[in-house]
């Protein structure tokens, strides 16, 4: 082909069409780098929230062979390994057992489900994550001489990132299929201008990847629905999608215990539009599910004596009988006595339980259900229930998805815990957002069937109500790139050079306890344990019997608040009288005691504050001599 050849196919031929769509594509991936660039330098912030860095501390060590072990030990999961460490005969607490609670060693997480944090982990082995924070500020990861951005931090934001851009493709192409090109470009760039799911990006949390498989399960259910009409794919079909809509909500519940739930309204839907065949294809959809979860069930069990470990009792924490997150903190919990066998379910009054769901219920209906794609569109999809659709695939995929968010909303009222107080809207218990690209595409075809009625004075009008509609939509994210620049530093309580610092002063065998031992886990690289509910208990339990207890740090999560901390807002009150008002005189001898109802009053084995900053302190049992923080 002569030069003139190529030319002329670029301007006239065929090439023309092929440019344009090449145009389009290179225009389209460069907006969404611009996006995200704009995104991270303005509106990133380093990870706030307690499942976040939980996470992200489980996925290193995995990546570091440490095998699926945490460095956050929640008193509770003390309480589940002990007793069901068969060297303990008696069940009891005591010197005998060389180590009961498996902190000697690598202590098994019993929290989190396994798939994010096994992604997370490939990834810190594919990346060259830095822990570690310089004392040399860096560019970009500094802002002059003060610490900005956390390396490892951004990095899972990036990860995140991608999936929402992979997201935002299966939405289009979906769209598409169900309705039209018109439909499938709005809801993608409507998904993509979510200001809330850009801040679930950033958030280390699970939920992009988890609405992923959400979009999976909803291809898989329309292509089974599909086959079942009009059968492309011979018998062959319906088994590997039916199989695979049972082994995604599998792999889902892998990610997040509650998504299994979803396996309900997935059973309904093959059982409701399969036919004759409809009995074999619900167990076969179910046995793919219960195949994915049985084995880490199996796991978690041994080590536990609970399917789901610490999460089994999701369902009665934060509720009357366990207020707040008391029953997490408690190494030895009365409600649990003699029962750790038993699923807590069973031993929970009806009547709380439906207190909890009626209490919790009212907030779902006020405040998250008028808003489940995070934007205003759910208004119109809630609307187009009212409009019923001619071809029956667009109301069968419709009626899943109101099954769905019901079981989902019923999880979530049940199963929600502390963490959806300490922060809102972003926490792994928001369920209600995994139905939320479903949502806008339903919302944004109402829009056009209402467009569609409108008699515009001329054509080009149709254009500028439609880039209206997706402004309104996307100012949330508009503004929040727009200045002032939101600081990344997520303090209080969060400043991960603080926390290094706190946790150079321990060996690394040593066991520290914190009032957030999640951050000094990811951030310190130290094993810690939450701050018992009280001092005579759990705390002296841990230090006499488990492993001692050789740092206690402390952060405006409790010295804010010290006055609701029970016993340890004595020890606070005994520690303000003793404070220097020059930093240099640190360490410092103190002598804190903790006065005992019966009996004399019994010393605090940590006797050295080390450093005193801002609303932070540092208690250890030995004298260090540190560089200045």
């Amino acid at each position: 082909m002569t030069l003139q050849d190529l030319i002329h196919h670029l301007e006239v031929g065929a090439g023309l069409s092929q440019f344009n769509r090449s145009m389009r594509f290179a225009s389209c991936a460069l907006g969404l780098i611009l996006l995200v660039g704009a995104y991270d330098l303005c509106a990133f912030r380093n990870l706030s929230t307690q499942e976040g860095m939980d996470t992200a501390q489980l996925a290193r060590n995995l990546a570091q062979g440490k095998g699926y072990s945490t460095l956050f030990v929640r008193p509770l999961s003390i309480y589940l390994v002990q007793n069901q460490n068969p060297q303990n005969t008696n069940g009891t607490v005591g010197p005998q057992v060389a180590d009961p609670g498996l902190l000697k060693g690598n202590h098994p997480d019993l929290a989190n489900a396994p798939v994010y944090p096994v992604l997370l982990a490939g990834l810190m082995k594919v990346f060259p994550f830095s822990y570690a924070i310089t004392k040399t500020p860096k560019r970009f990861w500094s802002s002059g001489e003060k610490f900005y951005r956390y390396q490892p931090d951004f990095f899972i934001a990036l990860f995140n990132q991608v999936l929402l851009l992979g997201l935002v493709v299966s939405v289009f192409f979906l769209a598409r299929r169900l309705f039209d090109g018109q439909v499938a470009w709005v809801s993608a760039l409507l998904l993509l201008g979510t200001e809330l799911f850009w801040r679930f990006s950033v958030s280390g949390l699970s939920t992009i990847l988890l609405v992923l498989f959400f979009m999976g399960l909803a291809w898989c259910l329309v292509l089974l629905e599909e086959e079942t009409r009009e059968p492309k794919w011979n018998r062959a079909g319906i088994f590997v999608f039916t199989s695979l809509a049972g082994v995604l909500v599998g792999l889902g519940a892998l990610t997040r215990y509650s998504f299994g739930w979803l396996i309900l309204p997935v059973l309904i839907f093959v059982i409701s539009y399969t036919g004759r065949r409809r009995a074999m294809l619900g167990a076969l959809a179910f046995l793919g599910f219960a195949v994915v979860l049985a084995p880490w069930v199996v796991r978690t069990y041994y080590l536990s004596g609970m399917p789901f470990g610490t999460a089994s009792f999701a369902i009665i924490e934060n509720s009357s009988i366990s207020p707040e997150d008391r029953l997490q903190r408690s190494v030895n919990p009365e409600l649990l006595r003699g029962i750790h066998n038993s699923f807590p379910l069973l031993t929970a009054a009806s009547h709380i339980l439906w207190q909890k769901l009626v209490v919790n219920g009212r907030g779902l209906v006020q405040t998250e259900l008028p808003k489940l794609g995070g934007t205003w569109i759910s208004g119109f999809f809630l609307v187009g229930l009212l409009v019923r659709f001619r071809n029956p695939r667009l109301g069968r995929l419709r009626g899943f998805l109101l099954a769905a968010l019901a079981v989902l909303a019923l999880a979530q009222a049940l199963g929600r815990t502390k963490l959806s107080e300490d922060s809102p809207e972003i926490n792994s218990e928001n369920l209600l957002i995994l139905a939320a690209p479903l949502v806008v595409i339903y919302g944004v075809s109402l829009f056009f069937v209402l467009l569609d009625q409108v008699e515009l004075p001329f054509f080009q009008l149709r254009a500028a109500v439609i880039g209206l509609f997706g402004i309104i939509a996307s100012l949330p994210l508009i503004l929040t790139i727009l200045p002032p620049q939101t600081s990344p530093v997520v303090y209080p309580p969060y400043y991960p050079p603080s926390i290094q610092t706190a946790v150079g002063w321990t060996r690394d065998d040593e066991l520290m306890m914190s009032d957030i031992p999640w951050a000094v886990a990811w951030y310190g690289q130290s094993q810690c344990v939450w701050l018992t509910r009280n001092v005579a208990g759990d705390f002296f339990a841990i230090n006499d019997f488990f492993k001692p207890i050789n740092a206690l740090y402390l952060t405006p999560q409790t010295v804010d608040r010290w006055t609701q901390a029970g016993d340890w807002g004595n020890l606070f009150l005994q520690t303000l009288r003793v404070l220097p008002g020059d930093n240099s005189k640190y360490p410092l001898r103190v002598n804190l005691n903790f006065p005992q109802r019966d009996g004399p009053n019994v010393p605090f084995p940590l006797s050295y504050l080390q450093a005193g900053w801002p609303m932070q302190l540092l208690f250890t049992f030995r004298q260090h001599w540190p560089t200045s923080p």
